[in-house]
């Protein structure tokens, strides 16, 4: 009776050590309610705009919707308009982040108020930063008022149009650049540069050949989040741009398309695009990254 009780025991064991030698474990189970939460919030949303977007309200081909897109010069310029806030914005909030984080690795008094000053933007988002702008660059806004205080001849144009969304896209995404930044720099062993100054390395050589190799690529992922939250603009481009004419970017034309015009299919053709570009983007600084040092940093990073 004994040795048939510990039979199925000795099996469940044995299969719990198979299981645990491939990397199985009750821990995996942990993983379940986070893999069913992006299968339903992500995955079958991407896939339903995907089978979506072959189906044109009008019939014919199934890639009428992309060939409608690509042929209609208002559309089809929406990809180099959003392209044209995005990029820069990543690549700004990016290079701006590097001396600021660098600085702030260190320890001095009042660094903990900075770092709250310099993320305070996340928590206002991206509706309060543009009337933020639009209260300080628009054309009665303070910033024009000591314009013409002193003695310009007009209001300087910096809302409504292209500035004004560059701006709302680099003091909203500034914070997560910066952010990211300082995490890779806290994780590169200060002793490396304190070895390199011994032989007699100056800063500019110790951030050229030490630090800059081993942030760089950090800095490809930092700008890859970067640019995936400037792309898929929106409130800004609406709210301090000129949504009809030199801000009108592909999230844009996708809502009009959908929600204005009733083309659910024609909306989700760009939508996919949007993902595309994006995809594009991110996979040639994705390439770019592999050609760098990915070896130890020598610290907790």
């Amino acid at each position: 009776m004994t040795a048939t009780l510990e039979k199925p025991a000795l099996e469940k064991a044995s299969l719990k050590h198979r299981l645990a030698e491939k990397g199985v474990d009750r821990v995996l189970w942990l993983l379940v309610p986070g893999a069913v939460f992006v299968v339903l919030l992500f995955v079958y949303p991407f896939l339903y705009g995907l089978q979506l977007s072959f189906q044109p309200k009008g019939g014919g081909s199934p890639f009428q919707n992309y060939i409608t897109f690509f042929s209609d010069e208002y559309l089809a310029e929406t990809v180099w308009i959003t392209l044209r806030l995005g990029l820069p914005a990543a690549l700004f909030n990016v290079l701006a982040s590097i001396p600021i984080a660098f600085r702030m690795r260190g320890r001095f008094r009042g660094k903990r108020a900075l770092t709250t000053l310099l993320v305070v933007p996340i928590t206002l988002g991206t509706v309060l930063t543009a009337e933020g702008l639009l209260a300080f660059f628009g054309p009665t806004g303070w910033f024009n008022r000591i314009l013409m205080a002193l003695g310009a001849d007009e209001p300087a144009k910096l809302t409504h149009n292209y500035w004004g969304v560059l701006f709302s896209l680099i003091i909203t995404g500034f914070p997560f650049a910066f952010l990211l930044t300082l995490s890779y720099l806290s994780g590169i062993d200060p002793t490396l540069e304190q070895a390199a100054a011994t032989l007699g390395a100056s800063k500019r050589q110790r951030f050229r050949t030490i630090t800059m190799p081993l942030l760089a690529p950090g800095l490809a992922v930092t700008f890859c989040l970067s640019f995936v939250l400037a792309f898929s603009v929106f409130p800004s481009a609406v709210m301090v741009g000129n949504p009809a004419g030199e801000t009108h970017v592909m999230s844009i034309a996708a809502y009009e398309t959908a929600l204005r015009d009733n083309d659910f299919a024609m909306g989700s053709a760009i939508a996919m695009l949007m993902a595309l570009v994006m995809l594009i983007v991110i996979g040639v600084v994705l390439i770019w990254r592999t050609t760098l040092y990915r070896g130890a940093t020598g610290g907790k990073g």
